[in-house]
C-alpha cells in the first residue's frame, strides 16, 4: 500500500544519492532532521559527524563512508552520524576541498607549482584506470607499468592526504563542538514536550475521575 506506483530505476537511485530530487538544500535539511532524531548520546553523534567530516577531506574517494565507519567504531561514535558527516564532501564542495587540500599539502611538503581541480580529478581518473589495467595485466598477458602511479602518489595523492588531514582535522573539531549543543538542545526540547504531553494526559485522567 505504501510502495511507489512506479519503482525507481537503479540509475535514479544513484542520481538521487549524488543530487537529491528536492535539491541539495532539501536533502541536507532532511539529513539534519534525521540526525537530530538519532536515539543516541550527543557526544557519540558528534563523534560520528566528526569522523565523517574528517574523511570527506581525504583523497579516498569512493571509500569515505567505509573508512569513516571504521574510524567511527574505533572512537565509539554513531555510524549513521558518520554517514551524514561524509556529505560534507558533496559534488558542490569536493572541488574546493581537493584544491585546498592539495595546495596546502604541496606547500607543507615543499612541492612547487599549483594544481587546478580539473587536473587533480583528471589525474585521479588516470590513476584509477592505470591501477585497474595493472590488476588485469597481473592475471593476463598484458604489461604492467607503475611509473604513472608513482608520480600521482608524490604529486597529488600524498599532498592531498597531508593537506586534507589538516583541513579535515579543523573541520572535524568544529563540527564536533557545534553538533553537541545542537543535539542536546533538541533532546531537551523533546523531553520537555514529552513531559508536557504526559502532564496533559494525567490531568485529563484526573478530571474524568468522579
Amino acid at each position: 500500500m505504501f510502495k511507489r506506483s512506479k519503482p525507481r530505476t537503479y540509475g535514479q537511485m544513484i542520481t538521487e544519492l549524488v543530487y537529491p530530487r528536492g535539491g541539495i538544500r532539501r536533502g541536507t535539511t532532511y539529513l539534519w532532521h534525521r540526525l537530530r532524531r538519532l536515539p543516541d548520546q550527543p557526544h557519540r553523534i558528534a563523534r560520528g559527524i566528526a569522523a565523517g567530516v574528517f574523511l570527506s577531506f581525504s583523497p579516498l574517494h569512493g571509500f569515505h563512508f567505509i573508512v569513516a565507519a571504521l574510524l567511527c567504531l574505533a572512537i565509539r561514535g554513531n555510524v549513521l552520524a558518520a554517514f551524514v558527516g561524509t556529505f560534507a564532501g558533496n559534488p558542490l564542495t569536493t572541488p574546493f576541498i581537493a584544491l585546498g587540500a592539495v595546495g596546502l599539502g604541496r606547500t607543507l611538503l615543499g612541492l612547487p607549482g599549483d594544481m587546478s581541480p580539473q587536473r587533480i580529478f583528471r589525474e585521479f581518473a588516470h590513476a584509477t584506470s592505470e591501477t585497474w589495467h595493472n590488476i588485469m595485466s597481473a592475471i593476463g598477458p598484458g604489461p604492467t607499468s607503475w611509473s604513472g602511479l608513482s608520480e600521482f602518489w608524490h604529486e597529488i595523492f600524498l599532498p592531498y592526504a597531508v593537506g586534507g588531514a589538516v583541513l579535515g582535522g579543523v573541520a572535524a573539531a568544529l563540527s564536533y563542538y557545534l553538533t553537541i549543543p545542537l543535539v542536546r538542545r533538541y533532546h531537551r526540547r523533546k523531553s520537555q514536550a514529552m513531559a508536557k504531553r504526559i502532564a496533559r494526559v494525567q490531568g485529563a485522567d484526573r478530571d474524568r475521575r468522579p
